[in-house]
């Protein structure tokens, strides 16, 4: 393996960890659910998707061939992590979660509920 890609791995190692780090404080130390879930669908998955990477590029590199796994993984890690976060939110509005009171346009937060459009008087 050249050095060139033993570097390009070591980055994506790198900056996948850091992001992992990240994602995993804002999980820990955000206030409520609503921003909570920023953590672990950006910068949880952005990191992972870094070490997938990584992982993808060695192990081609070592078969000679194109890793599927890593890649499949990679995938279904970016399709599914969106739309688990969405799911979450939904179920904290449906059970009436309060959000800090610093959030701005609260007042959507009913209307989302019952699936409203936003009032445009604008």
């Amino acid at each position: 393996m050249s050095f060139m890609t033993e570097l390009v791995i070591t980055a994506l190692l790198l900056v996948g960890g850091i992001f992992l780090l990240v994602g995993s404080i804002g999980l820990a130390r955000l206030p409520d659910i609503f921003t909570r879930l920023h953590g672990p669908t950006k910068a949880t998955t952005l990191g992972i998707t870094g070490v997938l990477l990584s992982s993808l590029i060695y192990h081609s590199l070592r078969q000679g061939s194109l890793s599927v796994a890593e890649l499949l993984i990679t995938l279904f890690l970016l399709i599914t992590a969106p739309v688990a976060a969405n799911m979450v939110a939904k179920v904290a509005l449906h059970h009436n979660t309060p959000a800090i009171p610093r959030t701005s346009r609260q007042e959507l937060m009913p209307r989302a509920k019952e699936r409203q459009a936003p009032d445009t008087e604008d």
